[in-house]
């Protein structure tokens, strides 16, 4: 997009100034905007390197990867013109404060001392109810109210540009304006040639877009360039309502698309509402049990016939969606806060929208798959150890959401689509096509995938009390805990989870994640009734944790810790995979383990965190998420209050990154952002 300026009609810039905005409960590297799948994913960069520190005025909202997704707001109050989102225009509104919790993002602005905005990006998350979870939109509610209690002419105007309809900005767009049977205004925006499943800089090619508003009295519209379209509305407060049916590229004159609503004269309050959105009929394609790819529906088409029956559906709920996702924020908040204190609910409540933004709903109502992109490490398929870090949001909100996760996993290698012993790294190279591996040249995690298949299978068991799930695929969680006897006490030379690290032998932190996961499917064993097969394991489990305690520890020290290898009794590195002993109710390791940790790492702590290991100063938020949860009271408070202290001070300035520098609070030369994998946040709820 390309800034205009409005000339004349631009405010005086003095009525601009005024009083920093306050930021609560802080100021994140970037604020979510509309953030509800892996393609509608828009935010506003806010870090100090690249952002304009959270201001929505004077900044273009961008997708997730950090191309610019044009969109824009302006107000005329008494005949002056201001902006109030994105970079349109050289006059801006007063920010007087942003709020976010975990569903919605809320602006305060003020116009002098006549006039406040109230601007409310709700992206809902319902995991209760797949019907409107469904649904990849989001809410934009700007309310207007009169400040001097004296009336106002005033008219609103926001607009998209075509920049959301492929990442590729020499593509031709398209687009049409309508009106549904249930009286929402839109504009359609789409692709010229769609290429299905395909992807440029990670936006969608295919797929329709919808950009939409009440078509209520005082409503115009228009499309057509973007420098025309705003202009019109600068100028007279209204659009032409003439629809530009010059499609072309997408940087060709910046199609944009607008609206209009004229308030009147206003002496209290009122409120417009805008919804935009992506319908894609077929999301995904999947292998599953057989050896061809056939394209799955997207789940909102379980329940509605036509794009715009969701679209109506969506824009008239906004006062239930809004009531509900309301309810998750509250529940959120108070259980937050009573774990670990306001610190806490800044992580918590800035980590779910990243991480149900990262998944997809597909297939049939009555037995749905939940499919997760590795947004901007690889673009992996429901990469296992992807999903492990994330699985805590999903338990806590709704466990069935880890099943639905890990169903497309557990159908490919039943059906004998993979040729290896051990588990899929993931089921598809690039998201959204879930090719699976048939020749078996995955990324080999084989350690470290087999204890997170199992463990999270008895996690969602436990959590749902579906003990018939673990039954249904004994057989091949068996297979995996075969390799785990095998390699766990003295793993291979291997790469683990954070695979940008390297391969190391013998890593004491994947060797108890092998160790927890035998003793987990020792329980799975219970469960189902093979009391043989429960003793068998339960014997694996404790003959190697207790050589593993002589194996693993670095005692002739100061403070003693695990190490990050065997005998290499000067590294260390983050025990995260303790972690799913106390989240199982296992109690397989001894707790002088989980003391003698606690007392650790107060000890190597940076400016903003705990190293991930001894060979770099970096560290990951979601493995220090994972380790707080078992620690000491102290030392959970003291990985929070660093992480909640990172957020509101790092310079990057793109989505929550699971990984930067301890010292700096930078990027290291690995860059990850908007990561399902933050949904760790919940570790801590999960066991309270």
């Amino acid at each position: 997009m390309r800034t205009f300026l409005l000339g004349i009609l631009c405010a005086p810039l003095a009525i601009l100034t005024g009083a920093a905005s306050t930021f609560s409960p802080a100021r994140p590297p970037a604020l979510p905007l509309a953030v509800k799948s892996p393609y509608l994913s828009t935010w506003l960069p806010a870090g100090k390197d690249g952002g304009n520190g959270g201001y929505l005025a004077g900044e273009w909202p961008a997708f997730w990867e950090g191309q610019i997704t044009g969109w824009a707001g302006l107000i005329r109050v008494d005949g002056q013109v201001y902006t109030w989102m994105g970079l349109p225009g050289s006059a801006t509104v007063n920010q007087t404060a942003y709020e976010y919790t975990s569903t919605k993002s809320i602006f305060t602005m003020h116009i002098g001392d006549m006039v406040e905005m109230k601007i409310t990006f709700l992206s809902p998350i319902t995991p209760n109810d797949l019907r409107r979870q469904s649904l990849v939109f989001s809410y934009l509610d700007v309310s207007v109210t009169s400040l001097d209690g004296q009336s106002h002419s005033v008219q609103v105007y926001a607009d998209i540009s075509a920049e959301f309809a492929s990442g590729d900005r020499s593509a031709i767009a398209q687009w049409n304006y309508g009106v549904t049977s249930d009286g929402v205004a839109y504009h359609k925006i789409y692709r010229q040639t769609p290429l299905l499943f395909s992807e440029h800089r990670d936006q969608a090619e295919w797929g329709d877009w919808y950009w939409a508003t009440d078509n209520v009295a005082g409503l115009t519209y228009q499309a057509g360039p973007d420098v025309d379209v705003r202009e019109a509305f600068a100028r007279n407060g209204k659009l032409t309502n003439n629809n530009d049916v010059n499609y072309r590229a997408i940087s060709n004159n910046w199609p944009v698309f607008g609206f209009a609503h004229d308030l009147g004269s206003i002496s209290s309050s009122t409120k417009v509402l805008f919804s935009i959105g992506l319908t894609q009929r077929e999301a995904i394609q999947y292998s599953g049990n057989s050896s061809t790819l056939s394209p799955l529906p997207a789940l909102w088409t379980s329940y509605f016939s036509t794009a715009l029956d969701a679209l109506d559906f969506f824009h008239h709920d906004y006062q239930k969606s809004n009531s509900l996702s309301s309810d998750l924020d509250r529940r959120i908040a108070q259980d937050s806060v009573a774990a670990a204190g306001h610190d806490y609910l800044t992580i918590t409540s800035l980590s779910i929208r990243q991480a149900f933004a990262a998944t997809q709903l597909c297939g049939p109502a009555n037995d749905p798959y939940l499919f997760m992109k590795e947004i901007s490490s690889n673009g992996n398929m429901n990469t296992v150890d992807v999903i492990f870090p994330a699985h805590p949001v999903f338990l806590y909100t709704n466990p069935a959401l880890l099943k639905y996760l890990l169903r497309p996993h557990l159908e490919i290698q039943e059906s004998g689509n993979y040729p290896n012993s051990y588990a899929m790294h993931d089921i598809g190279a690039h998201y959204p096509n879930a090719t699976g591996h048939p020749d078996g040249n995955d990324e080999p995690m084989p350690l470290e995938e087999c204890g997170n298949m199992v463990i999270m299978a008895l996690a969602y068991a436990q959590k749902a009390g579906d003990t018939a799930y673990l039954e249904s695929h004994y057989t091949i969680l068996r297979r995996w805990t075969d390799y785990l006897i095998e390699d766990s006490l003295y793993p291979a030379n291997q790469i683990s989870t954070d695979d940008f690290a390297g391969p190391l032998a013998n890593q004491t932190n994947l060797a108890l994640k092998g160790i927890i996961g035998i003793e987990a499917m020792s329980v799975i064993a219970s469960l189902t009734g093979d009391s043989d097969d429960k003793m068998n394991l339960t014997n694996y489990a404790h003959d190697y944790i207790e050589k593993w305690l002589i194996l693993g520890i670095a005692r002739n020290t100061t403070y003693p810790h695990t190490t990050l290898s065997y005998g290499s009794n000067e590294s260390h590195g983050l025990l995260y995979n303790l972690y799913a002993d106390r989240e199982l109710g296992l109690n397989l390791v001894p707790q002088s383990v989980y003391d003698m940790q606690s007392n650790f790492y107060p000890t190597i702590k940076g400016q903003y965190g705990v190293p991930l290991d001894t060979r770099h100063q970096y560290t990951k938020g979601d493995w220090e998420l994972f380790t707080a949860a078992v620690a000491s009271v102290s030392t959970r408070d003291m990985f929070i209050k660093l992480l909640a202290q990172w957020i509101n001070e790092t310079p990057t300035n793109r989505p929550l990154t699971d990984l930067y520098d301890t010292v700096t609070g930078d990027y290291p030369p690995v860059v990850f952002i908007a990561r399902p994998v933050m949904g760790a946040a919940f570790t801590l709820l999960l066991l309270d």
